[in-house]
């Protein structure tokens, strides 16, 4: 039987000197209800983006510079920062004078249970603005992984329905242990100087900074880092039912 493969992406795009923006879907409808895109937009220049009813978006920057103006506030665009606007029905981004920006918009389409769920969310949490960058985010442990990573949580929870987000940083060698989740959908964005290799089951794949990797629904995987090489990826788990959310159970918050 042939080993399934690791889907992958590289989200590196050289706009031309005139384009303004980019946009391009990532995975297509590989996880039901969710919509990525990589957006790129060229130095120097305003893009304004729109709310959507019955859907909630949220954005990852991880390449260039600029700004995130929302009524009178403005807001860093920069490397390592996520945004989810909530109930604003409109922002503004303008790129750096000399800088390129890029970021990933994910978009979740709420079902009814997901519009019922909402409901049960500390009001903060869906009504207003949330804005960080990853290295001010709530670091935790877990068993599978070396006492030398950095494991930090940049989106929990109970912001989006059975979303939830977060980084993993080390240095080689060292490795993520082998485990798998049944309950969830997973994919990796490989962030600045990351350098890594990921297994599932029998296959392997080669994560690079800037890459979007999927993790086969059920597999067994793990990730291992070569010496001195570098592993800083953001995972994203899209979580079948709410139910499945107990796994997060197995991050230890750092107190």
């Amino acid at each position: 039987m042939r080993d399934q493969e690791i889907p992958i992406k590289n989200l590196t795009i050289d706009l031309k000197e005139n384009d303004g923006h980019y946009s391009k879907s990532i995975f297509d409808r590989q996880i039901k209800g969710i919509h990525i895109e990589h957006v790129v937009i060229s130095p120097d220049n305003t893009f304004m983006d729109y709310a959507q009813a019955g859907i909630k978006s949220l954005y990852l920057f991880f390449k260039g510079r600029g700004s995130i103006i929302i009524a009178d506030n403005t807001y860093d665009a920069i490397p390592e920062s996520i945004l989810l606007p909530n109930n604003l029905n409109q922002f503004t981004i303008h790129t750096n004078k000399n800088d390129s920006l890029h970021y990933l918009k994910i978009s979740s389409q709420l079902s009814t249970e997901d519009l019922m769920d909402i409901k049960e969310f500390p009001k903060a949490n869906t009504q207003q603005l949330y804005y960080t960058t990853f290295d001010n985010c709530q670091s935790y442990t877990e068993p599978i992984k070396s006492p030398n990573t950095i494991s930090r949580t940049i989106l929990p929870n109970k912001y989006i329905p059975r979303i939830a987000m977060g980084t993993v940083k080390t240095k080689g060698p060292d490795k993520v242990g082998k485990h798998k989740h049944p309950m969830l959908e997973q994919l990796f964005l490989g962030l600045s100087e990351n350098n890594c290799t990921v297994y599932a089951d029998g296959a392997t794949q080669t994560l690079t900074e800037y890459s979007l990797l999927h993790i086969p629904l059920g597999s067994t995987h793990s990730v291992e880092v070569a010496e001195g090489q570098t592993l800083y990826y953001v995972w994203m788990d899209f979580f079948l039912n709410k139910e499945g959310e107990q796994w997060l159970e197995t991050h230890i918050v750092n107190e």
